[in-house]
């Protein structure tokens, strides 16, 4: 992975710095389905990765991803455009370094769907704002039985998914939240209260007990 590290500009920073919530998880564990859920549930902005991969059955470019050749994908790493980027399945995702900066510096909570690589650089680069969820499936043959369920790949595939998926999950560790997709609600639930419960850390939140204290301060006869 190439590590970049974005440049802030020498701005000072707004008093609510936006969340990004990071969530990760093998291929068929449902992360895809949860984010887009609870995105939208909690209008929260969407990241959408770069990838060099093409689209899938009913993917839409800037919608799901932006797709792109890996001409245009090399011409952004040396022009140092990403804040993250990795090499999964054979193709390549990233994500603009403009997209996290702009996020942080509106105050915007913006949603990851990206793995653990990329996880990782986010949590190294913003510690403070990066809430990471790693999404696992209730069972190796579960997560076997979506993939084949897809009917998209062949059987040489679903086993290299597999074989990448056993790497990811030696990953768990780095995350700060796990979500067990046994049942769809169930785990959708779970990842709101965990974005919700990050909006309300002390940090997050200290400036209004400040404030509060300060009116206190200031009506005392």
């Amino acid at each position: 992975m190439t590590k970049t590290r974005p440049d802030d500009g020498g701005s000072a920073p707004p008093r609510h710095r936006g969340i990004l919530l990071v969530v990760s998880s093998p291929s068929g564990a449902g992360k895809t389905t949860l984010a887009r859920m609870v995105a939208e549930s909690h209008r929260l902005e969407f990241s959408v990765s770069y990838t060099t991969r093409a689209p899938r059955a009913g993917e839409r470019d800037g919608v799901d991803y932006k797709f792109v050749t890996d001409d245009e994908f090399a011409r952004m790493i040396e022009g140092k455009e990403f804040a993250e980027w990795a090499v999964v399945h054979g193709h390549r995702y990233g994500t603009a370094i403009h997209t996290v900066n702009r996020a942080l510096e509106s105050g915007t909570d913006c949603l990851f769907d990206i793995d653990y690589q990329g996880g990782r650089q986010l949590r190294k680069h913003w510690p403070d704002e990066s809430v990471l969820c790693f999404i696992l499936p209730p069972s190796m043959a579960e997560l076997e039985r979506r993939l084949r369920r897809r009917a998209t790949e062949s059987q040489e595939a679903i086993e290299r998914r597999l074989a990448v998926a056993r790497v990811e999950l030696d990953h768990y560790s780095d995350y700060d939240y796990l979500v067990v997709n046994d049942n769809l609600d169930k785990a959708r639930d779970e990842l709101s209260s965990i974005y919700v419960a990050a909006r309300c850390l002390r940090r997050r939140r200290e400036h209004v007990a400040q404030g509060l204290l300060g009116e206190a301060e200031a009506k005392k006869p």
